[in-house]
């Protein structure tokens, strides 16, 4: 043994570190929680299955060759632990090969990128660094043997069988645990049992798999999901059909904020005084979800204009911008419409300009279209005050009726903002994310404002109607301890689901403002704007419905497989009572989540096999 031990030194060297590695970054950083002893096991084991499968290919290697294919496997698996720790930290999620697709974005995220990186972050790679001087200085540490295989087929077949039983030993409870691997939303349950680098292996067949898909789609998965929807339809409020009929809409993205600034204070004064006096004469929805995924922005924009969930994996706008929709803008543009969306952004950036094309819109005003400079920008671009005012130039030569879209971007984080924008006094908190987040949400209410009143000074605002809603959460959950003392509670796993709340206000002048408690999200956008502008439903799927409809659901399905009804929520793994915040048992969320995944499955199904193009067109 001792012998065995000085022959693979630096192979077993290289495997220990990288398995203390993994598992303090899952359970310190990813905060990976375990239910029993099996899953604790599983859990501490799991990385090694992967590492002993690529280190033991280095075995048939010469001693030269060995040791550079251990450095360069031991640097290549912590660059993938590291990233993975950066990106955790502000969307507490994994990075998904569809994820990869966007690294042309990569130089418009810096900012963001830097924000997240901290000092100490040298020490995923002290034991890369240290292992490469000690081979370049062709230190005895490095020792490594060759096992030629033909006469060391036991050992091989010993390191690929413990391999193989470390994974078997996650599925001995698969059933109690509801086919984990089918679930491809519950990513923290994937990496729980089965490790981050065999994650990748899985994700790797999964982005085969979805790319073949839209090949062998058949028109009865078309009709399956229609039925499946047909038994949760809610027919619209006919009371409110057709009370914006003609009307322009005005539909803004507020970048990163959430509803729990709505209303607020900061030693007195609001965060969002004009919001506040808007809600008062507008429809509010205070119990509005954020069902975004990894696309952020555009999974907003992508469920407000379809109503079809985003991918659970990447980015649609990215991965899926030539299928085929039956979106707003190109329903509106139908019915004599203009459709343009402004942002002042690269056109290229997260493809929109593709992706509007296919959408419907007839004009993308992207960043080309305004003047740009150092003294109106900050952060990630055009200061909103400033986004807006430019857009008005526009906004008047469209002809009437038209749909416009607007994506704001001051409230972007790291939340950067010049001391003269300042419209309200510091916040101290011990979160300096949480700091400086209040005054650009504060400058976001302003710049909505002003955007009102120039849309009144241009005799637009009495036809309009206005949308406005917050694309995704602003402060991450590495940031709860300061939220709690913000909020004056104690931030647990029901109280962060609460923090995904976001605001949706539909304003529609002259008519009174109400505040609608129905549960919702994005996907029950679509079919409401469609409603209040006397549209009837499309004849495809929307997996949302009429917000103002008698027999609607209170339902919102996010897209990490957290569900919410007006009774009832069930969030990693806990089903809780909604009036008292007790936890029940999951049998009782057992229906929610069947429907949750369901409806989950089938929107990808939609949108990986491309089955609207199986529509019935005498049917449009």
């Amino acid at each position: 043994m001792k012998e065995a031990i000085r022959n693979h030194r630096f192979l077993l060297v290289c495997l220990l570190a990288l398995w203390v590695k993994t598992f303090i970054v899952s359970a310190f950083i990813f905060q990976v929680a375990t239910a029993d002893a099996l899953e604790t096991i599983v859990f501490i084991l799991n990385p090694l299955s992967f590492i002993l499968i690529i280190f033991a290919f280095g075995l048939l290697m010469k001693p030269a060759f060995q040791r550079w294919y251990l450095l360069i496997w031991t640097l290549a698996l912590s660059v993938i632990l590291y990233s993975n720790a950066v990106y955790f930290r502000e969307f507490t999620d994994i990075i998904t090969l569809p994820m990869l697709v966007m690294g042309g974005n990569a130089g418009d995220l810096s900012t963001s990128v830097f924000e997240l990186i901290h000092w100490y972050d040298v020490l995923f790679f002290v034991d890369v660094v240290l292992f490469f001087v000690l081979l370049v200085r062709k230190s005895p540490f490095v020792r490594v043997t060759q096992l030629p295989f033909r006469r060391h087929r036991k050992v091989y077949a010993g390191l690929i069988g413990t391999a193989l039983v470390i994974i078997g030993l996650s599925q001995l409870d698969q059933p109690e645990n509801r086919e984990t691997m089918t679930h491809t939303f519950d990513r923290e349950g994937l990496i729980q049992r089965y490790g981050l680098y065999n994650f990748y292996v899985y994700d790797a067949f999964l982005h085969t798999r979805t790319a073949a898909q839209a090949i062998f789609s058949e028109e009865d998965e078309w009709n399956d999901i229609n039925e499946h929807r047909a038994v949760y339809r809610a027919l619209p409020n006919p009371e409110q059909h057709g009370i914006a009929r003609d009307m322009n809409v005005v539909v803004i993205s507020l970048e990163s904020i959430e509803s729990f600034v709505i209303g607020e204070t900061v030693d007195g004064q609001e965060i969002t005084p004009y919001l506040n006096e808007l809600i008062e004469e507008s429809y509010y929805f205070p119990n509005f979800y954020d069902q975004t995924g990894q696309g952020k922005t555009s999974d907003a924009e992508f469920m407000i204009n379809n109503s079809l969930y985003p991918a659970g994996r990447g980015a649609v706008f990215h991965t899926h911008s030539e299928n085929e929709y039956l979106a707003l803008p190109g329903s509106l543009t139908a019915g004599g419409y203009e459709a343009v969306s402004f942002h002042a952004n690269d056109r290229t950036f997260y493809n929109r300009d593709m992706m509007y094309e296919n959408l419907g819109y007839d004009y993308y005003f992207s960043g080309s279209y305004f003047d740009i400079s150092d003294e109106n920008s900050v952060g990630w671009g055009l200061k909103d005050i400033d986004f807006f005012d430019q857009s008005m130039e526009y906004v008047t030569e469209l002809q009437e009726p038209f749909y416009a879209t607007f994506l704001t971007l001051t409230n972007h984080f790291p939340y950067e903002l010049d001391e003269e924008d300042h419209f309200i006094e510091p916040y101290e908190s011990e979160s300096e994310i949480l700091s400086r987040y209040i005054p650009t949400v504060r400058y976001t209410d302003e710049a909505i404002r002003l955007f009102m009143e120039d849309m009144k000074d241009a005799g637009l605002y009495e036809n309009t109607m206005f949308v406005m809603y917050g694309d995704h959460y602003g402060i991450a959950e590495s940031h709860n301890d300061a939220m709690g003392e913000f909020l004056g509670t104690e931030i647990d796993d029901y109280e962060n689901v609460q923090l995904a709340r976001v605001p949706l206000i539909i304003h529609i002048p002259d008519q009174e403002g109400e505040e609608m408690e129905t549960v919702s999200g994005k996907v029950d956008v679509m079919p409401t704007l469609l409603n209040l502008l006397g549209i009837p439903e499309h004849p495809h799927v929307m997996f949302g419905s009429d917000l103002f409809a008698r027999e609607r659901e209170d339902f919102a399905v996010l897209r990490n497989g957290t569900i919410i009804t007006d009774e009832y929520m069930y969030t990693r793994g806990k089903c809780f009572e909604r009036g008292s915040k007790r936890v029940v048992s999951d049998e009782t969320c057992d229906p929610l989540r069947d429907r949750g995944e369901w409806e989950l499955f089938y929107s990808d199904s939609i949108i990986f096999g491309d089955l609207i193009r199986f529509r019935d067109v005498e049917d449009m």
